[in-house]
């Protein structure tokens, strides 16, 4: 029976107390149900649970049920982690908390030990004294419990060595099939501890062969990396579609693509001129007519939101969908007409959006520049002016990288209403963290060139800028039409993290206030704050970066933190984005624009299908992440045993991690290397101190490092102090610079650092 309402909403105290004496999973509607709450106190519950969730309080499972934070949900999949002499033992899936994930007893009906290890289970739970215990509902596929390794011999025996660099353990093979000693191969672990073997599935053949690194994250994070034939065959045909009459003819315009030299596809163009009134700018944002060949309920469809999104690789992209569309008949290249969903922008002298309108146009871009062309064209850009040739897919062959002709019909106007975005994105202060991005260089044969920093240039910043702007038209249109939005959403930080990182900033002798309104420009004036050219810069802006929500997809107008914006969607990269694609069939639907809308049916089903490509993004970047490790770490296979200089980027009790600097991965110098003396961890210094000399390894320091391995197959590194360099000789610094602002005097680092531990 409902309870009656007494007070209005619940407390915290009230809803927790619910949840853990609930007999069943308790989601947002059993706890309204419970309270007796109506329609507008429903509304004040969902915030109320947003704040206990990021005060830590409550987490949510996959069902959308809460539970008390650290505790595990009453019905949730766990995974066998134990088998020890008929008692079984698992562990969740999936744990989101800061503890270790616990161990449930699992009680299973009938015949004992029917449960081997790595058996996935959906199960019931429920407390027992201090722990807890399982109740099997269902065991699950064991389908992603491929171990993917790289066979190793030793004698006339064969084992398996996991390529994550999580797994330490390795396992005998029991059946080698025709596996040769290094291969890179799937394997499937059989039997109960301590006799686990792997039976090898599937030789993918040299780890170390140029192009694998892309193939082990494809494998391991189960990828799809072909299309079934029958989409083949649909995408083959749509793309023979005639574009119509119907379309607005936007072919005269001298559109460009600006994208990176290593483009594997061409989803966006963009044009501006100034107005003849002198009221700001005319702007276009063409993107791909996706919508128009992937038509809802089709196979392309199913295949597109399968993956949710394409896979970016250097030598490889695992698209999301097929070459036909991707690369082709959907790629905006120069001198072909495509189909595109166009963004009209009225952009005002100050930058502000005055007016959008969107429609099916067809274009023919005049050229694809690569964003180091473009900036340098109009680095050296002339005053001379010429006249545009009569149609852009019959210009003049391009005189070196771009034209002067383009320099003054395309990239001048396009410069000169940036500059007006530009600073109405500087008025609105959107959070401005300046990360590097690694590029990997290949040759034709897919052997590494090199790895650096990617270069930001005020041409991506340019084109970045005209996408928001598309991006925030899209989002404003559809809400003027009450009509359903994929919002892209990024929330402010919850109070757990911005606690952490007051006591982090401490550290920096940074004050942080928590009774602020935090908005993005508060983090970018801790940053100001903080000296070009301070060691802690880097360290400080990454922590900052974690201090950040994560974003993700959702129907409700949440609003973009970083951006600092509050209607915000992605409408720019249908080719490679299921989420853009929503935005386009809505836009389709709501103005009329022909066929291949948003079915209320598939708007019903926002929230899970925002769920679900949020989960496949996460997936993606893990993927990207650590195939460039792999990289990272192939590049360094040869520079074993030279000196590198580094910077720490995390410490624990059992030692430090650092980064080979403007290289980029992570490798481990073990506590037990740092010398005969104990080094004591302090949690709130985030250091390694030395008992004795007071020898101090804390985040964000720079030291030269001995790199003594690197393996491409995991994307591991392990490094070693330099022979003399500490425990005697040299010390590390012990006063630690000085942030702009905060005290002049400095104190000891071993002394500074002994903060209160969390």
């Amino acid at each position: 029976m409902p309870r009656k309402p007494s007070q209005g909403l619940p407390t915290r105290k009230q809803i927790l107390d619910f949840i853990e004496s609930s007999g069943q999973p308790a989601g947002k509607r059993e706890i309204a149900r419970a309270f007796g709450l109506g329609s507008h106190d429903k509304i004040m519950l969902k915030a109320l649970l947003k704040d206990m969730a990021d005060e830590g309080l409550i987490d949510s499972s996959p069902g959308r049920a809460f539970h008390k934070a650290g505790g595990v949900p009453k019905v949730t999949v766990l995974r066998v982690v134990s088998v020890d002499d008929g008692q079984v033992w698992a562990q969740p899936e999936s744990w989101h908390a800061d503890t270790p994930p616990p161990k449930l007893r699992v009680i299973e009906r009938g015949r004992r030990s029917a449960l081997a290890m790595n058996d996935r289970i959906l199960a019931r739970t429920e407390e027992a004294g201090k722990g807890y215990v399982a109740h099997p509902m269902k065991k699950l596929q064991r389908s992603a419990e491929l171990v993917l390794g790289v066979v190793r011999r030793e004698g006339d025996r064969f084992y398996l060595t996991p390529v994550d660099k999580k797994e330490r353990r390795e396992l005998p093979i029991s059946d080698l099939r025709e596996a040769q000693e290094g291969d890179l191969v799937l394997a499937e672990p059989s039997g109960r501890p301590p006799r686990v073997t792997a039976r090898v599935d599937a030789i993918l053949g040299d780890p170390f062969a140029p192009r694998s690194f892309s193939l082990i994250a494809i494998h391991k994070h189960g990828l799809r990396d072909e299309f079934r034939p029958e989409a083949v065959v649909e995408a083959k045909t749509v793309a023979r579609q005639k574009l119509g009459d119907e379309r607005e003819d936007l072919t005269h315009l001298p559109i460009v693509a600006i994208d990176p030299e290593d483009a594997r596809d061409h989803d966006d163009a963009i044009w501006a001129s100034p107005r003849e009134d002198g009221d700001g700018w005319d702007a276009i944002v063409a993107i791909a007519d996706v919508s128009f060949y992937v038509r809802p309920g089709s196979e392309l469809d199913r295949e597109a939101r399968a993956p949710g999104n394409s896979v970016y690789f250097p030598d490889r992209v695992v698209p999301m969908l097929p070459h036909e569309l991707s690369s082709d008949i959907c790629s905006l290249k120069q001198g072909e007409v495509r189909a595109a969903m166009a963004c009209h922008l009225h952009v005002g002298r100050d930058g502000a959006l005055k007016s959008w309108r969107f429609s099916r146009a067809k274009i023919c871009v005049a050229a694809n520049i690569a964003y180091e062309n473009a900036q340098a064209a109009m680095d050296v850009a002339g005053e001379e002016k010429t006249e545009l040739a009569s149609s852009p897919c019959s210009m003049p062959e391009l005189e070196g990288p771009v034209s002067q002709e383009l320099v003054e019909k395309a990239l001048k106007p396009l410069w000169a209403c940036w500059r007006a975005l530009l600073a109405s994105r500087n008025k609105r202060e959107p959070l401005e963290l300046d990360l590097p991005e690694r590029r990997v260089m290949l040759d034709e044969k897919g052997r590494i060139l090199s790895v650096a920093p990617r270069e930001r240039l005020d041409a991506h910043r340019l084109v970045e800028d005209y996408m928001i702007a598309a991006n925030v038209a899209a989002a404003k249109a559809l809400e003027k039409k009450k009509a359903p939005v994929m919002y892209r959403v990024h929330e402010a930080p919850g109070r757990e993290k911005l606690v952490a990182l007051k006591d982090y900033l401490a550290t920096f002798d940074l004050e942080f206030a928590l009774g602020q309104t935090i908005r993005p420009a508060v983090f970018n004036r801790i940053i100001d704050r903080i000296g070009e050219d301070h060691d802690a810069r880097p360290e400080i802006m990454e922590q900052l970066l974690r201090t950040q929500m994560q974003a993700r997809y959702s129907p409700e107008p949440l609003g973009h933190f970083g951006l600092a914006l509050a209607s915000y969607a992605h409408f720019t990269s249908p080719i490679r984005r299921y989420a853009d694609l929503l935005v386009h069939r809505a836009l389709v639907s709501f103005y009329k624009l022909g066929e291949g809308g948003l079915p209320p049916a598939e708007a019903e089903q926002f929230t899970e299908i925002g769920e679900h490509i949020s989960m496949l993004e996460r997936r993606a970047m893990e993927a990207e992440r650590e195939t460039i490790d792999r990289y990272v770490a192939a590049f360094l296979a040869d520079k074993v045993g030279q000196i590198l200089r580094c910077r720490i980027t995390g410490v624990q009790p059992f030692g430090f991690f650092a980064t080979v600097e403007d290289l980029g991965g992570d490798g481990l110098v073990p506590a037990a290397i740092l010398g005969n003396e104990y080094f004591r961890y302090d949690e709130a210094a985030r250091a390694l101190i030395g008992e004795d000399s007071g020898e101090t390894f804390r985040v964000g320091q720079h030291l030269e490092l001995k790199l003594v391995e690197a393996n491409p197959a995991s994307g591991a590194l392990r490094f070693e102090l330099p022979e003399g360099k500490f425990g005697g000789a040299p010390r590390v610094s012990q006063r630690r610079d000085r942030v702009r602002g905060g005290p002049k005097r400095g104190r000891p680092a071993n002394i500074r650092h002994q903060g209160r531990r969390r």
